[in-house]
């Protein structure tokens, strides 16, 4: 059988459970290792291990059960089921790690032998891509507690392990099922009917909600198979194995699957439904949640209104009676009368919304089809102040203060190499604005570099203009010699000779958005905080130029609990006095936790519609933090996963910086033509062009 000696089993359990359990208890778990295969050995020791880094009583409940459970069960779900315990002692404590186990125990025994599970943290990406193919919204994907899938209409909660099924592509395909079932809750209506609390007048509240759920699992069902036949023969096949419906609900799924069906019809069936026996749910009928979808709603409604409020200079120039200002939209006409987008009017006045109040505005028409009057009235300066008043409340200054709460943080996972898994929400990241700095300091590097100034906008002006040669084409100025050596090869060898020999110069648009992202740690005191905020107003100076769109922020940290971004600009603001100040004000802070920052950044560049997005760090050193594992390996680790995320997204990473040892783990972080070392900051906004132009064009 090959593997490990049992003494060699014996010697590393008894390294890694210590002395807290009895040597019987080693001795039989060994024994037990030793009669497994050579990677079935592996397996377990490697987990035994990584479970005693986070607590011994995980690795020695794991050891004692890991041979029997192999027997029966693939080795994929025992790993995610140890994952979700190892978030379960981050987030809540021992008991509830220990709680995960024991269960993960007992609902694996119940799986048929070998059954080929799936988990979701393999396919994330794949199904963020297919939930966000099928939705005009920025839909999130999140592992739910339990089995249950779920959503509130802007994120899916799905479950991290999916073992349902005997084969792993079933299993894969019942993934898209539930991702394809919970989009169409928004797209056909059933959010809708949540929303305006349909139900509250039925008897039996719960009962009539399961049962409005089993009537418009139907009524998706038949939509789904009109729109994406081929997620509808899956879901079909997915109800056919499950138990056959009553005969009264086969008669209420042929009224539902009428095209011109809509939830207002299951609902008119509900109070019949309810008087007869329930059908058990099918294996991709999500639950509703009207509670989770209500707040939701509720908040981009106060969000919108209160970015209306900005936008309409409500707070604080204008008084109580002044402010009843509404908003409105108009369809806009083409050319030839046509219906075209929709216009934000305040008044007689046009505006240009922000993106974030396009993505508010499009949420709120996916969910109720248009635009609720009540929805486009600016926040009045009661409900503006109430609300600035929660937000100082949550000051990022002060919460750090006592007990530590994350209420109002945005949580991020980090990946911990030596589990080889992420820890889920482990990092609480609060965004805070950097307060305004000297004045002057703007006038006096414009003044210290003028010269300098003027060459960048001219090389930036360039790249504005910049041509490009189009190959291949029917018509141009010159012709394609490429082209035209291989049409006559192949009408030579019998073929038709192609008509596309001709290149031609175009002076294609740019789309581009870019994200800076700042080294605010404290080992940047003195000369280098110098040096950023000059490069960053130089590199300011001349983006204006090009009109693409950039957003800067800088990034600290004091161990996992207080991870900081500091917004300097962002992607909607004007380069204005503002920003400037902004720009002055920036200071060292903690230390460089660098991981989070670059997956907040990564997320903020993918709500922005550009064909290009890129993600440029400047540091002055390696990812670090105080007094954590945070150093070293780990850091490296994490941060690199982070690159890869934004990678795999679809943006391009680079990284400037000023460490002469950066060639060290930089090469390993971004690759070795993804970064630069410099140490003068005069060659910063060349290098930047430099990066443009070879990313864009």
């Amino acid at each position: 059988m090959g593997g490990l000696s049992l003494g060699e089993i014996t010697r590393r359990l008894e390294a890694w459970l210590e002395v807290e359990f009895t040597l019987q208890d080693v001795s039989g778990f060994a024994r037990a290792i030793a009669t497994l295969a050579a990677d079935e050995q592996d397996f377990v020791l490697d987990w035994v291990q990584k479970l005693a880094t986070a607590h011994v009583q995980l690795a020695h409940l794991f050891a004692g059960r890991a041979p029997g459970l192999l027997a029966r069960v693939d080795r994929r779900l025992i790993e995610a089921w140890l994952v979700e315990a190892l978030d379960a002692i981050d987030s809540e404590g021992l008991q509830a790690a220990v709680a995960v186990l024991r269960a993960a125990e007992r609902n694996l025994a119940q799986r048929q032998n070998r059954a080929e599970g799936v988990a979701l943290a393999d396919l994330r990406g794949i199904l963020l891509t297919v939930a966000r193919g099928f939705s005009g919204r920025r839909l999130q994907l999140e592992a739910s507690e339990g089995e249950t899938a779920w959503t509130d209409g802007e994120t899916l909660h799905l479950p991290a392990l999916m073992a349902r099924l005997p084969s792993a592509a079933d299993n894969f395909a019942l993934y898209k099922a539930l991702v394809a079932m919970l989009w169409a809750q928004g797209r056909f209506g059933t959010t809708r009917a949540l929303a305006e609390d349909a139900l509250s007048g039925q008897p039996f509240p719960e009962r009539a909600l399961a049962c409005f759920n089993a009537l418009e699992t139907l009524r998706l069902e038949a939509c789904i198979a009109r729109e994406l036949p081929g997620l509808g023969r899956d879901i079909r096949r997915f109800r056919q194995q499950g138990a056959p419906l009553p005969p009264a609900w086969r008669g209420y799924a042929e009224r539902l699957g009428d095209p011109g069906a809509s939830f207002r019809d299951s609902l008119e069936l509900v109070p019949e439904a309810l008087s007869g026996e329930l059908p058990p749910p099918a294996h991709h009928q999500c639950e509703l949640r009207p509670e989770a979808v209500a707040a939701r709603i509720e908040r981009e409604k106060m969000l919108l209104r209160l970015r209306l409020s900005e936008l309409a200079g409500t707070p604080p120039e204008l008084g109580e009676a002044e402010q009843a200002r509404r908003f409105e939209l108009r369809q806009r006409e083409d050319q030839s009368g046509a219906a075209g987008e929709l216009e934000l009017f305040l008044g007689d006045a046009p505006l240009a919304p922000p993106e974030d109040v396009r993505q508010l505005l499009a949420s709120v028409r996916f969910d109720f089809g248009e635009i609720p009057p009540e929805y486009l009235l600016a926040a009045g300066p009661g409900e503006y102040a109430a609300q600035r008043q929660r937000e100082i409340s949550r000051d990022p200054d002060q919460v750090w203060q006592g007990s530590y709460h994350e209420e109002g943080a945005i949580l991020y996972p980090e990946w911990d190499v030596g589990r080889g898994h992420y820890r889920k929400n482990w990092c609480v990241m609060r965004e805070k604005e950097v307060p305004p700095g000297d004045p002057d300091f703007i006038r006096q590097t414009l003044v210290k570099h003028g010269a300098l100034v003027r060459r960048l906008r001219r090389s930036f002006e360039s790249l504005r203009h910049e041509e490009r040669l189009q190959k291949r084409q029917a018509h141009g100025e010159q012709v394609d010699l490429d082209a035209l050596v291989e049409a006559l090869s192949e009408l030579r060898g019998g073929g038709e000779m192609s008509e596309l020999l001709y290149a031609r110069l175009s002076r294609s648009g740019r789309n581009i958005a870019v994200a800076f992202l700042v080294d605010m740690s404290g080992s940047t005191k003195g000369w280098v905080n110098d040096a950023e905020r000059e490069a960053l107003v130089l590199m300011c100076e001349a983006l204006e130029v090009l009109g693409d769109r950039y957003a800067i922020y800088g990034f600290s940290g004091m161990t996992r609990k207080k991870c900081e971004l500091f917004r300097i600009k962002r992607f909607d603001d004007a380069y204005d006095e503002a920003v400037k100040a902004r720009i002055s004000g920036i200071r060292p802070q903690d230390y460089t936790r660098m991981g989070f920052a670059l997956r907040h950044l990564s997320r903020l560049l993918l709500d922005v519609e550009a064909r290009s997005r890129l993600l440029i760090t400047l540091t002055d050193g390696r990812p670090e933090d105080y007094n954590d594992h945070y150093r070293g390996e780990y850091g490296i680790a994490d941060t690199r996963q982070a690159l890869i995320e934004a990678r795999r997204a679809g943006i391009h990473p680079f990284c400037i910086t000023i460490d002469r040892e950066g060639h060290d783990y930089l090469s390993r972080l971004y690759g070795p033509a993804r970064f630069v070392v410099l140490d003068q900051v005069t060659a910063l906004p060349f290098k930047v062009a430099e990066i443009y132009r070879r990313l864009t064009i």
